[in-house]
């Protein structure tokens, strides 16, 4: 088998050194266009998951990392001169040209062909006298445009732009470091990757070897204080306006170096041909093509908060020798190759994106307090947790606790919130659910209401949120929706909150009311969801004549300004109708493509009225809705709003709209906003992934200082404990969790040990409070151990 690599990268290398182990009878060729001791960047962080994966494939690559390895457990933010510590996080890092030799040495031990200071042959030319093209080739990769076609590229640029330099001393921790300057936030990221070393017991050198200009040394020389990698980021506007964009490599090192004085202990910052970059995500629709496949970067980046780059790179090169080990032919080898390592290069992309998110908005964030400001700078990503973050560092987590009020053993969940004159017990909403079960199809609830919310009112949730009901029988999405728009649903409602309220006291029933919009007159979701019914249709209205599937549902009445204002009557209605019924909250329905969200989204309004345009005049008839049920909801009752934060489409809704929308609503008396996405357009590509909607709801949080209720997968008690206690929401709505276990919140409680009134048990389940035994699983312990 003849094997091309291009690029000398480490998962290039490191797929030759596996690939010719396997099988010594591999001719494999690396073609890299640098020298051997030609590298950017400095330092390199691996997992302990990955040092696993290293040792189990190559022991004898694994004990030479392991001895340039500098480890340390601590994070250090420093913000506003305070330094914050949390430990326990064991970081293993090593200098790139160290980890680059260590490859080197073994590639040339095993008989791999290097091709230093050599451009390769295109992988076309490759793929036609070689039996493997492995494409190596970085974040730009050659390969990938050159068969752009196949591969079909997505590349996101981000906002921030960041520079990689190095100190000339190791930190004793990973650093973040927050400068506020004249010219906006700078952030420093920085750790060690050479320790220091005792001075030298024997004379130096008289003529020591050179080394290449402009990089650190190759490993630590004795009596060296060590080195680190220090990276300075910012947004692109506080970059430019700081006159970066007009410095040259030198003056950008000074500028750091001045900004980040104290961090550097007054010493100067090195670089390595570096350079200002704004960070690309990268993804493919396809990882290989023919016999040429992507690896590490050419296939995938992932932002370098998380510390992903060389590791997936070495993690993509283990699990394509394996694939070509275990498959019998070269294409099962690939396609098993993709199937093995997209979800976990996907799932690391989703934190990594949720990570330079957070950096983005970094001056949303620095007013916190100190303790809950590190808290939410630890979590960001969504994989430390708080949870995880109490078993490495249970001290600091409890001092976050302490600053933010928490009383003694209460999980952050079970910690009360106030919304208007409602005071809510914990943080966790069973989110609205449409049942599709209204009785006889004339948007009546029925038993299966009564004992659906109630089972999960009884489960301990501080608020339960009926599902859309809608405002008129043209407003249902299908024939089983409720609706409150006759009396007789106004007395069927009541007969559920008054369950509620008498057996399961101390929680919260709130209604949700929309109108279905462009998206109604369709089969229950089980028969078809957005498929129009069979029969019996009825006619659908929308801002605009735009169907939500052309070709597939009907083309909507536009709706005239008088129509309008019977639309908004109708919603009046309804809303008198639930304060009645006995709602303890309502929240207006204006996401997920229905027809108030039809308003918001440039995508579905079309119209050149004044309700039509821009953002100013598609939330003119939602606000209108708003205020004409505020004025009628009882005062003392909070009034919710739900949005869709991003369309994920392009063109559609963005996180600065959203924000916008939700400053619209609170200027208007919402007392919280409920941050979904999406469901606005069948096209549409969401980042699917645990708490993905979260951001959004953060950053509305954070920038507004408005109560939000976050949705969007989150799936444990442990997120809800970690987004409640970073100030990235203030409740969480939970869904499927509460279909799979109505008593979700109680349980969660039991889990944690937690017994207090923010979820107590109702006295007829109290027995009910302690997992139930099960056999024993444990052998009697030895009374001796004999030597």
């Amino acid at each position: 088998m003849r094997v091309a690599v291009i690029g000398g990268g480490p998962g290039g290398l490191y797929a030759a050194v596996l690939l010719k182990r396997l099988d010594p009878t591999r001719e494999i060729t690396v073609w890299e266009r640098n020298a051997p001791d030609d590298t950017f960047g400095f330092g390199v962080v691996l997992s302990d998951e990955t040092l696993g994966g290293i040792e189990h494939a190559d022991p004898e690559v694994y004990r030479a990392l392991q001895a340039e390895f500098v480890r340390w457990d601590d994070i250090d933010i420093v913000h506003r001169g305070r330094t914050l510590t949390s430990g326990g996080h064991g970081f293993a890092a090593l200098g790139r040209r160290r980890l680059l030799a260590v490859l080197h040495r073994r590639c040339r031990d095993l008989g791999v062909d290097l091709r230093f200071c050599t451009e390769a042959p295109p992988a076309a030319e490759l793929a036609r006298t070689h039996d493997l093209v492995i494409a190596a080739d970085g974040v730009h990769s050659a390969t990938r445009t050159a068969h752009a076609d196949a591969f079909r590229l997505q590349l996101t640029t981000h906002r921030c732009r960041y520079i990689w330099l190095a100190a000339d001393f190791a930190f004793d921790a990973f650093r973040f470091e927050i400068a506020e300057t004249e010219h906006g936030v700078v952030q420093l990221h920085a750790y060690p990757f050479a320790g220091p070393s005792p001075a030298p017991q024997h004379p130096a050198p008289e003529h020591p070897a050179p080394q290449h200009s402009g990089a650190l040394p190759s490993g630590t020389a004795e009596g060296t204080p060590g080195a680190s990698t220090v990276i300075v980021e910012m947004r692109e506007e506080v970059w430019r306006a700081a006159g970066l964009d007009r410095c040259d490599e030198r003056e950008s090192a000074e500028w750091c170096a001045k900004v980040f004085t104290d961090a550097l202990r007054g010493r100067s910052l090195r670089s390595n041909n570096s350079s200002w970059i704004a960070f690309r995500t990268v993804v493919n629709d396809r990882w290989s093509h023919g016999n040429t496949v992507l690896l590490g970067d050419a296939a995938h980046t992932a932002h370098f908060s998380i510390g992903s780059g060389t590791k997936l790179a070495v993690e993509d090169a283990l699990a394509l020798a394996a694939c070509l080990q275990e498959q019998p032919d070269t294409a099962r080898a690939l396609a098993a190759y993709e199937e093995e390592r997209r979800p976990v290069v996907a799932s690391t992309q989703r934190a990594a994106r949720a990570s330079l998110a957070w950096f983005e908005e970094l001056a949303t964030y620095l007013d916190q307090p100190p303790h809950q400001f590190a808290f939410n700078l630890l979590t960001r990503s969504r994989r430390v947790t708080h949870d995880n973050l109490r078993l490495r560092d249970p001290g600091f987590v409890a001092a976050v606790e302490r600053e933010a009020g928490t009383p003694s053993a209460t999980p952050p969940m079970f910690t009360p919130f106030r919304l208007g004159e409602l005071t809510l017990r914990n943080r966790v909403v069973v989110s609205p659910m449409d049942m599709y079960s209204a009785a006889d199809g004339d948007g009546t609830p029925g038993d299966f209401h009564l004992v659906h919310l109630g089972a999960r009112a009884l489960g301990g949730a501080g608020l339960v949120m009926t599902e859309m009901v809608c405002v008129s029988p043209e407003g249902r999405i299908t024939p089983g929706c409720t609706g409150l728009y006759a009396p007789e649903h106004e007395t069927a409602w009541r007969r559920v909150t008054d369950f509620v309220h008498a057996s399961a006291p101390g929680t919260a029933i709130g209604v949700q009311l929309g109108h279905s919009g462009r998206k109604g007159s369709t089969r229950l979701m089980w028969e078809g969801i957005d498929q129009p019914l069979r029969d019996g249709n009825w006619p659908v209205v929308a801002p605009s004549a735009l169907p939500y599937r052309a070709g597939v549902n009907q083309i909507p009445h536009a709706l005239s300004v008088a129509e309008l204002h019977t639309v908004r009557d109708q919603f009046v209605r309804s809303a008198e109708s639930a304060a009645r019924a006995g709602f303890d909250l309502l929240e207006l329905h204006c996401a997920h493509g229905y027809l108030l969200s039809g308003f918001l989204s440039p995508l579905t309004n079309h119209r050149t009225d004044a309700y039509g345009g821009d953002l100013t005049g598609r939330l003119r008839f939602p606000l209108e809705v708003f205020d004409a049920v505020r004025a009628v909801w009882p005062a003392g009752r909070p009034m919710t709003v739900r949005i869709s934060a991003t369309d994920w489409a392009d063109g559609g809704t963005s996180g600065d709209d959203a924000v916008a929308i939700a400053r619209a609503f609170a200027g208007h008396g919402a007392d919280a906003i409920d941050v979904s996405t999406g469901q606005v357009v069948p096209d549409e590509r969401p980042d699917f992934g645990r708490s993905y909607q979260t951001p959004f709801a953060d950053r509305i949080r954070n920038t507004l200082g408005v109560p939000v209720i976050a949705v969007g997968a989150i799936s444990s008690w442990d997120d809800v404990n970690s987004l409640v206690l970073a100030g990235r929401a203030d409740l969480c709505a939970l869904a499927r969790p509460h279909l799979y276990d109505p008593h979700w919140t109680l349980h969660a409680a039991a889990d944690q040990g937690y017994a207090g009134p923010g979820a107590p048990w109702p006295l007829p389940y109290q027995a009910g409070s302690r997992t139930p035994p099960t056999g024993r699983t444990d052998a009697p312990k030895p009374r001796l151990t004999l030597q």
